[in-house]
């Protein structure tokens, strides 16, 4: 069987890119006419993905005819693309065109990369950003002695307990010093670290209003110096991504995801190990 190209497929991705861009120009403006010139912008693009659906099932049909093991694998793709390219619509129709808040563990962000998630972590400049969030745990010595690729937006503080539990279990006892963010500190979490682990230094920085006796506590010292220790996996998550240990992720789905991200680890930690044993 013989197929026209030009009867069944159509590229509409520069069309789509020009809308895209019209969306986001008309983002950054808080004017009526802006709001509406962005909703315009919506309906365009929606049309342009049904065009698009509409193409890929007659390329469904064309290839049923093939019968090809390939023809088959590639019918099954395009049946999966279409769904979450109708459940993006749906979710545009509910956001845009009803005005419907629509929940965050709805929304899918990414047709290719459905395991990305919306994040907000209050920074300035950043009020939104879309993948993955990746905790990490460094000992001294520069090692990365644990990490987790998390599901959804957790906050920090519901984290620390389990890295101690997992430091517990690769060294056979707690540290001695646990030290974090502000976002990582919670009563409970210092209480735990204490009683339950034996932890003999917690340095979790209290955020927000402090009394007296919580200033004085965090101006001592060892508090300052396990601050500026802790500052090192900042340090670290820089010089991760800089060499390309946690760059770009090539890989292709949640199991690529925490592939990459496992290999990251691992090739950071023997880069530092090399080094140490360079140096001396």
């Amino acid at each position: 069987m013989r197929v026209a190209a030009g009867e069944l497929f159509r590229d509409r991705t520069r069309s789509a890119r020009r809308l895209a861009r019209k969306i986001d120009e008309a983002s950054r403006r808080r004017t009526k006419e802006a709001k509406e010139s962005s909703k315009a912008a919506y309906r365009r693009l929606v049309g342009v993905a049904k065009a698009s659906l509409g193409q890929a099932e007659k390329q469904r049909e064309a290839l049923l005819a093939v019968g090809a093991a390939a023809a088959e694998a590639l019918r099954k793709e395009l049946s999966e693309v279409g769904e979450l390219v109708e459940r993006v619509i749906g979710q545009t129709r509910r956001r845009v065109f009803e005005g419907e808040q629509v929940p965050a563990q709805e929304k899918l962000v990414s047709i290719f990369e459905e395991h990305t998630n919306i994040i907000r972590r209050g920074k300035s400049g950043k009020a939104t950003e879309f993948g993955r969030k990746v905790w990490l745990s460094e000992v001294e010595g520069g090692i990365i002695s644990d990490y987790r690729v998390l599901k959804g937006n957790p906050e920090d503080e519901s984290q620390v307990l389990p890295s101690l539990q997992t430091h517990q279990g690769l060294f056979g006892r707690a540290p001695r010093l646990l030290a974090g963010d502000r976002g990582t500190h919670s009563a409970a979490n210092e209480a735990a670290a204490r009683e339950e682990y034996g932890v003999e230094r917690v340095a979790l920085p209290k955020p927000g209003s402090k009394s007296e006796e919580r200033r004085h506590f965090e101006r001592e010292g060892w508090f300052r110096r396990a601050q500026k220790f802790r500052a090192g996996i900042e340090g670290r998550i820089s010089v991760c991504k800089r060499r390309g240990a946690l760059g770009r992720c090539r890989d292709k789905g949640e199991e690529g995801y925490e592939r990459w991200v496992g290999l990251g680890i691992a090739s950071a930690n023997l880069f530092e190990i090399a080094r140490k044993l360079a140096v001396r």
